[in-house]
């Protein structure tokens, strides 16, 4: 019922096509289990790291902060981000990794949706650190947990209806011809080309939706960090200085990789020439820069360190006294 509702809405009852088969990458056969090892390492280690971020937040009242908590939407996203891309990459290393239509437009709404609101959620970060080193002591008024709170569900709500707008553009095209998409999971330019009907409107929305989405936010997040760097240069060489330098290239160099890579896969696909290229620089922001955030962000606070060892203290303690019960 939910597969025949789900074609039904989409408008996928008189497809063509009724499954495509992911290609994912070429190969020998020899290196599939290699890198399905692989992958499977670094996948568990985004979700464990994320998964210790939002229970370090969770738990220790030191970090119900608005930074802290939009780290926690920030490892909550990640979570669900890669988990719509990288398990199917991973049965394309062992099998034939085939997707319904339906679930195929479905895995690039989510795709797309969390990705564009990773977009805003990277620039309300930047906005927050602004606020807190420039405006140190009104940041408790501009940041309250009322505006933190409305500033999450803006972010939350923009990738929902920007992936709507795609999605209802795609489910009106018609899929015939060969079923192979050379790609590792469905993404926009790959399906395009598959598509036997006119996509020049879906195209064109898709292209004024990335520039907007990507460049707008990645304005505000240069502008930010320009003007923290202003004020980190007004205080006196040292150890706060190193440290605040530090921690914005830290934060700019994983930014930058990610919008940085979605720019040149949706705004301008045609300076990558090589399909190959395509798909690693698809690797970059669907699986490396998820499995750096962590480290980058958090791992390297001492706060959160030191809810970490707590909440570990707590589970051991608690361990031992349920053994001598």
């Amino acid at each position: 019922y939910l597969f025949h509702f789900s074609s039904t809405y989409l408008g996928l009852g008189n497809q063509t096509i009724t499954e495509f088969v992911l290609l994912g990458f070429y190969v020998k056969a020899e290196l599939h289990l290699l890198l399905f090892i692989v992958f499977t390492v670094i996948y568990a280690s985004i979700i464990l790291g994320n998964m210790l971020i939002i229970v370090a937040v969770v738990s220790s009242q030191r970090l119900h902060t608005p930074m802290y908590f939009f780290l926690a939407n920030l490892s909550f996203l990640e979570i669900l981000y890669t988990s719509s891309v990288v398990p199917k990459m991973l049965e394309g290393f062992l099998q034939e990794a085939a997707i319904s239509v339906a679930g195929c437009l479905l895995q690039f709404f989510i795709f797309g949706s969390l990705a564009t609101a990773e977009c805003f959620l990277l620039a309300v970060m930047a906005y927050d650190r602004y606020l807190a080193i420039c405006y140190p002591l009104r940041y408790p008024l501009l940041m309250g947990p009322r505006w933190c709170l409305g500033l999450v569900v803006i972010v939350w709500l923009s990738g929902f209806m920007v992936g709507v707008v795609i999605i209802a553009l795609m489910a009106q095209l018609r899929f015939c011809g060969h079923n192979h998409i050379d790609h590792f999971y469905c993404d926009f330019m790959p399906l395009m080309s598959l598509a036997c009907s006119d996509p020049s409107v879906a195209q064109m929305t898709t292209f004024i939706l990335s520039v907007v989405c990507l460049t707008v936010p990645f304005g505000l997040i240069l502008t930010s960090y320009g003007r923290i760097v202003v004020a980190v240069l007004r205080v006196p060489a040292g150890a706060s200085r190193r440290k605040a330098f530090s921690t914005c290239s830290s934060h700019l160099a994983v930014v930058s990789t990610y919008y940085g890579t979605l720019m040149v896969l949706y705004i301008a696909p045609s300076a990558v020439h090589s399909q190959l290229l395509m798909k690693v620089f698809a690797l970059l922001y669907t699986v490396i820069t998820p499995f750096f955030n962590p480290v980058i962000y958090t791992l390297r606070n001492k706060e959160v360190q030191q809810a970490l060892w707590m909440l570990l203290y707590l589970i051991v303690i608690f361990n031992f006294f349920t053994m001598q019960i």
